[in-house]
């Protein structure tokens, strides 16, 4: 969180504040406070010293508990008056202890960093702190605990490595400085904007970026949808659109690849009362965690395109957290099937497809999902939960495209509607095959 006139970063008490108005501080150990470190840095004491008298603070890590627009949470605030929010020896223990008490509390965790990483003046005993900060996170996470992650900048080096990047979501304020390399050490001439909050959120690395003025309500929506998790799966959602049941396959897909046709957008709109996206670098994909019932699911959402592997990435990596945390999925079907351009298979198409597959087939949480226009061979099959699929009355399902089914049986333009007849993808079809539970009545 940096001041707009300035652009320095506020004091970790005003970042707390930000969020809460009952913070009460974790005990600290009070350890080595007068002496050269480690390392035995020559005035490393003296500059402590002069932070301590600075910025109030013994070091440069504030913990503690707090509502966060009723949630209770562990809050970690760096304060970056204090060397630069450096992560030193005492840091990574505050860090750890603070990680310790959520997990015996059962509480999530909301960072606040601005850090430039590891602090020099104490060498390696300083860079191991990110381990011992990594394995902190693996453990939260093994406890099936959100982390939050709030991007007040500078966030560098193991700051952003370490803490913000393995957070379960990540939310940055404007213009805030964001990369592992920070100013001083970045290859010269080098597009500045890759290391803002707005290149990392353009890259798909950051899920949100929030005005200092929103960062509490931002903060009480994901810990609110992170943590009230809906018991059982997700009901499918009714009909958006009343049409009778196509009498040929070739109507079907007509039908469902009209413009007029409700879309995932209009699906998500009708089915939740609030929701908070997830990056996704692939436009034709939306993922995040929406409120119905005053309980969370998780969603996926295809948008009737081709999907890129950027897009199967951001869906198992919302299927993987949702599982982690007990929230059940539900996935909208949409797409003539994944990318398969030349650059797609150079970014992986094929493995990204198999990671959503597996993230899905093996998911402890329920998935369902509902059909609301094309299904298009693997594409669609990557998001599908088998035996928990339902389909609207103006959707196909098919192994393939019917044009591309003709194509492989070398048959003319003129058999493409023969063809779709004999794949029996229409939404009655698809139930008389068992592959659908059922066609959801218009809502």
């Amino acid at each position: 969180m940096t001041s707009a006139a300035t652009g320095r970063a506020l004091p970790a008490r005003e970042l707390i504040a930000a969020l809460t108005a009952t913070f009460t501080g974790l005990p600290e150990r009070t350890g080595d406070t007068a002496g050269d470190g480690p390392l035995g840095w020559d005035g490393y004491g003296r500059s402590r010293a002069r932070a301590r008298e600075r910025t109030g603070e013994a070091e440069a890590v504030v913990c503690g508990i707090g509502d966060v627009g009723g949630t209770e949470a562990v809050l970690v605030a760096f304060e970056f008056g204090f060397l630069g929010g450096s992560i030193g020896e005492s840091t990574g223990e505050r860090v750890e202890n603070a990680f310790i008490t959520a997990r015996d509390l059962g509480l999530p965790v909301v960072s606040l960093i601005a850090s430039g990483g590891s602090r020099l003046q104490e060498g390696m005993c300083a860079l191991t702190q990110l381990q011992r900060v990594a394995r902190q996170l693996v453990r939260l996470r093994a406890a099936g605990l959100p982390h939050l992650a709030v991007l007040a900048g500078p966030v560098t080096g193991g700051g952003w490595a370490a803490l913000g990047a393995g957070a379960d979501v990540r939310v940055a304020l404007p213009g805030a400085q964001i990369g592992f390399a920070g100013s001083r050490v970045r290859p010269p001439g080098e597009d500045s904007r890759a290391y803002t909050a707005e290149g990392q959120f353009a890259a798909g690395h950051i899920d949100e970026i929030v005005p200092a003025a929103g960062l509490g309500a931002s903060a009480a929506r994901w810990l609110r949808l992170l943590t009230t998790p809906a018991a059982g799966p997700a009901e499918p959602p009714a009909a958006l659109r009343a049409v009778p049941p196509p009498a040929t396959g070739w109507e079907a897909v007509q039908r469902a690849r009209e413009p007029s046709r409700p879309g995932a957008e209009a699906y998500l709109r009708a089915y939740f009362t609030e929701r908070a996206q997830l990056a996704a670098p692939d436009p034709g994909l939306l993922c995040g965690f929406g409120l119905r019932g005053g309980r969370s699911v998780a969603y996926v959402a295809q948008r009737g395109t081709a999907t890129r592997p950027a897009g199967f990435r951001a869906a198992t990596r919302l299927l993987t957290l949702a599982d982690r945390l007990a929230v059940p999925v539900l996935t909208l079907v949409d797409t003539p099937g994944a990318a398969d351009d030349a650059e797609a298979e150079r970014e992986g198409v094929g493995p990204a497809i198999a990671e959503a597959l597996a993230a899905v087939a093996g998911a402890r949480i329920p998935v369902t999902t509902l059909l609301v226009g094309e299904g298009g061979s693997g594409g669609a099959a990557a998001l599908t939960s088998v035996g928990h699929m339902w389909v609207t009355p103006d959707s196909y399902y098919a192994v393939v495209a019917p044009e591309r089914a003709a194509a492989v049986f070398k048959r003319g333009p003129d058999e493409v509607a023969s063809t779709a007849e004999q794949l029996r993808l229409r939404p009655q079809d698809l139930v008389g095959l068992g592959v659908a539970r059922g066609i959801v009545p218009v809502g």
